[in-house]
């Protein structure tokens, strides 16, 4: 059974349609759209501030979604992807985004609709991340437009595929 606990009497928000590892864990205010999945070993901690994640998201295995204490909540948006053992922190995510596996995204960042953030990756603090565009390294910087191939191919293909395989564990 996976973890869902109230913090200080707020109940994480998860919707029937979404899916929850056996072992994820989700903590305090957390609000998740529709066909949301939550992989394994997971963690959405919403104890210090709230996390509102919007429809189709998925955590992939091992990630963390969490904010910071009275100053930083974590926002995501429609159609996105976070992948394996990726870290997404007190920042702001819009629509139709792919998180790249291990990469972190740290506070009072936004990245903006249509980007990718490359696996490995590391946004500092603050950082923009403008929309259409694809941002990798240490920290990570723009390194390029994103094609409307990519959009396609891979933020909305991993989206769907997501909610497509979360239906295989609710047979």
């Amino acid at each position: 059974m996976p973890i869902i606990k109230p913090v200080r009497g707020i109940y994480p928000q998860i919707p029937e349609d979404c899916f929850v590892a056996d072992n994820a864990t989700i903590l305090g205010e957390v609000t998740m759209g529709n066909h949301c999945s939550i992989w394994f070993n997971a963690v959405i901690r919403g104890d210090v501030h709230f996390i509102k994640m919007g429809d189709k998201v998925n955590v992939q295995d091992g990630a963390i979604i969490h904010a910071t204490y009275q100053k930083s909540p974590t926002t995501i948006g429609d159609n996105v992807s976070i992948g394996h053992n990726a870290i997404v922190h007190g920042c702001t995510i819009h629509d139709d985004v792919l998180i790249g596996m291990g990469s972190i995204v740290m506070d009072d960042c936004v990245v903006e609709n249509n980007s990718i953030i490359a696996a490995g990756a590391v946004v500092t603090k603050g950082t923009i991340v403008e929309s259409g565009s694809i941002y990798a390294g240490i920290p990570a910087k723009k390194v390029k437009d994103i094609s409307t191939e990519l959009i396609s191919g891979e933020i909305n293909r991993i989206a769907n595929n997501y909610v497509k395989y979360s239906g295989w564990f609710k047979e």
